[in-house]
């Protein structure tokens, strides 16, 4: 009887042990995550979008969590860079990533990535979207999408879109404008969007996507001309401004974005403690004013959501790379 003793013992502590481990994501109880500092890696410079909400989401999860957010920023490559870094991270929720909308079109533009954008990911939130205007020079005589369009058919080869660098959201949106409006444009690339202000405000280019906070500057100064946003929805900060679908091009719709990522294999539980509070940091008020005051679109969803817009958004951009001969190199 004290052999069967023991053997129940020991099966009831390796079941319990068992238990344990189904429960532990890489030594740490999902249910008492977080227990040391958190990382969110930025694959970009400091002072940009995905910048700004990654420093104040982590500043309310630090708050709500008793545990410090650190913004890590690790640019270079289209975001490839500090993307790959949380790839390859311990998948225990303490390693994140803060992509954007690059995360979705670098398929499209490289040909052999250091990961896989889907499967080496658990997604976990879309923090939020950028809307893109779409602006003229003065030299341009179109004061609308309708009256862009029949001048750039009625000059072919003579428009030319800048961007703030090829395989950004801003270079895809003007590639997929001239495809649907059915434009030949030349693309003129630069190193960051306000170095191509200067020679869009002069007629050296003739348009440009950029995003609303970016060039807001100088539609209000009147140095250039705003004919629409990017997106399906009205932007915050310009509401007066038509939709691209409003103005003459209906199924268009494109934005930058961000989103947090985590390593491949993070437990669910861990995943779903990290949605829920950075959704309830999207929807503090004093974290919305801020957003949408820096022209950002506070966004939110579960996993799943997030999941799905990678996706599409990876579906969309490829065709619009296709259509526009762009081969990943």
């Amino acid at each position: 009887m004290a052999i069967n003793f023991r053997s129940s013992r020991l099966a009831a502590a390796l079941a319990v042990t068992a238990l344990s481990i189904a429960f532990t994501p890489t030594g740490a109880h999902a249910q008492s995550y977080p227990t040391k500092p958190i990382t969110i890696v930025v694959p970009a410079s400091p002072g940009g979008a995905i910048d700004l909400v990654a420093r104040l989401v982590g500043q309310k999860l630090t708050e709500a969590w008793g545990q410090s957010v650190v913004v890590d920023n690790r640019s270079g490559a289209t975001g490839i860079v500090g993307t790959d870094v949380v790839a390859k991270a311990a998948p225990d929720g303490y390693t994140l990533a803060l992509v954007a909308s690059s995360h979705a079109i670098n398929p499209s533009m490289v040909r052999k990535l250091p990961y896989d954008t889907v499967k080496s990911f658990e997604p976990v939130a879309l923090t939020h979207v950028v809307p893109l205007m779409l602006v003229v020079s003065p030299s341009v005589p179109a004061k609308s999408v309708k009256e862009l369009i029949a001048y750039g058919k009625a000059h072919p080869g003579q428009l030319s879109f800048a961007s703030s660098g090829s395989g950004g959201a801003p270079h895809f949106s003007g590639e997929l404008f001239k495809s649907m409006a059915g434009l030949d444009m030349v693309h003129i690339p630069y190193k960051g969007s306000t170095l191509a202000h200067p020679d869009l405000t002069s007629g050296r280019v003739s348009l440009m996507f950029d995003t609303v906070a970016a060039i807001n500057p100088q539609v209000k100064a009147g140095k250039v001309r705003a004919l629409a946003v990017s997106t399906t929805k009205h932007a915050a900060i310009a509401p007066q401004l038509p939709t691209m679908a409003e103005a003459g091009l209906p199924g268009y719709d494109t934005s930058t974005w961000g989103g947090v990522l985590a390593p491949a294999g993070t437990p669910k539980a861990v995943i779903d403690k990290l949605n829920a509070g950075i959704n309830q940091a999207l929807a503090a008020p004093d974290v919305r004013e801020r957003l949408l005051a820096a022209g950002i679109e506070p966004a939110g969803g579960s996993p799943a959501q997030f999941s799905g817009f990678i996706q599409t958004e990876m579906v969309k951009w490829a065709k619009v790379a296709k259509n526009a001969g762009i081969q990943p190199e």
